[in-house]
């Protein structure tokens, strides 16, 4: 919790609405734990491989679809933080107005790509539930996380469409300069 006069350090603080606390911590929650699956996973595998010979059969497909996952999960929760990697020498030259201006457009843009994104990767969704793709030794379907990213990045985009809107204070970008 952020003490008064100080910036909050959470995106929710940040913008006031207690309605988002919930989401941050139910993805904050799942990134947290599917990392924490995924390094007792590794930690078994070697463990397992280098004493006792014996490697986890299945063990690198778990970790690739954990890891999309984790990756995935945790985009939404970037964008809503803006923890993304920004560049402020344009910034600096603008008048606030000015830079406001520029913080909307660019989630602006953000929410077209992210939808354009969502359009092609549910097309290909489509395409390999179709197919019935599976992994190669465990056979887990590929389909249902291929759908889980496009869920993932439409939230995104929906997450950028609220920021180019409400864009806050920005205060989130000068915490990188």
């Amino acid at each position: 919790m952020s003490t008064p006069g100080q910036v909050p350090d959470r995106p929710a603080e940040r913008a006031g609405h207690t309605w988002e606390r919930p989401f941050d911590a139910l993805l904050g929650l799942a990134a947290s734990a599917i990392l924490l699956c995924m390094m007792l996973l590794t930690f078994v595998d070697v463990v397992a491989r280098y004493l006792f010979n014996f490697p986890l059969r299945g063990g690198f497909e778990i970790t690739e679809l954990m890891l999309l996952v984790l990756i995935f999960a945790g985009l939404p929760l970037v964008s809503h933080a803006d923890e993304h990697v920004t560049m402020d020498f344009i910034d600096r030259m603008l008048p606030p107005r000015g830079a406001m201006l520029v913080v909307r457009l660019a989630h602006a843009l953000c929410a077209a790509v992210m939808f354009f994104l969502t359009w092609q990767v549910w097309i290909k969704a489509g395409k390999i539930a179709g197919y019935g793709d599976t992994t190669d030794v465990l056979r887990i379907t590929v389909g249902p996380f291929v759908y889980f990213m496009d869920a993932m990045i439409a939230l995104t985009g929906l997450v950028h469409v609220y920021k180019a809107f409400v864009p806050g204070d920005g205060s989130a970008n000068q915490a990188t300069t």
